[in-house]
């Protein structure tokens, strides 16, 4: 039994994404009070304030959905390898990885105790969601910090296989997407989700949910989706 991805754009915690996890939430709790997992780690680079501020947004979102919340810290004082970590990991039926830094969270999920239960989680039907840099790990590939041409990549998380994620998209100047595209391995799809839009996968299908769409580039081709449509990746 698998269970449900949301890629997000931007906007974690954000009045704008209320609908959009509570939705969320109802696929996650299967009957049980929901029970949020939220993972601040791309934001440790960044400083305990910044960390300290996205961990008390997110708690304060989702109680106000119902939902029972647990900030884990790893990174910040919490280990990827403590069983405790893995635990309270594995208790939640909905873990969300907030944004910041996505090298920083990779490095430190990738090969893990807590990355492996992430999956787990996920396998037995609950719901992964990755905001900014939270859902650039979760494709198979995560474009490399260091510019360079072709762009080069290195291997992610892999929940969503094939495909590189590029957050903010409709904030990015239009040189630099057409550079992304243009740069990123021609065999994998590349999926640009703008801000406060999230892609949810439904069945065997994914839906642009939010603000506005997402930009797909597939085989060479360029096919834009707005809110409400329905793809395949």
């Amino acid at each position: 039994m698998g269970g449900t991805l949301a890629l997000v754009g931007s906007g974690e915690f954000l009045a704008g994404m209320r609908a959009i996890d509570a939705g969320l939430l109802e696929r996650a709790e299967r009957g049980a009070r929901p029970h949020v997992a939220i993972i601040p780690t791309a934001a440790v680079p960044d400083g305990p304030a910044v960390v300290a501020r996205w961990a008390q947004l997110g708690q304060a979102h989702f109680t106000a959905l119902k939902a029972s919340v647990d900030v884990i810290l790893i990174g910040a004082g919490a280990r990827a390898d403590d069983p405790q970590v893995v635990q309270r990991i594995m208790a939640a039926n909905l873990v969300y990885l907030s944004g910041g830094k996505p090298g920083f969270l990779l490095d430190t999920l990738r090969a893990t105790p807590a990355g492996a239960a992430i999956r787990a989680v996920h396998a037995r039907g609950g719901v992964i969601v990755g905001c900014s840099a939270g859902a650039m790990i979760l494709g198979a590939a995560l474009v490399a910090p260091r510019l360079r041409w072709p762009l080069a990549t290195r291997p992610a998380l892999g929940l969503v296989p094939n495909v590189v994620i590029l957050p903010h998209y409709d904030a990015l100047p239009s040189p630099l997407r057409g550079l992304a595209l243009r740069g990123l391995p021609a065999d994998l799809t590349v999926l640009g989700i703008d801000e406060e839009t999230a892609l949810v996968q439904v069945g065997e299908r994914w839906q642009v949910q939010g603000r506005a769409g997402i930009e797909l580039r597939r085989a060479g081709r360029r096919t834009r989706v707005v809110r409400g449509d329905f793809l395949a990746l």
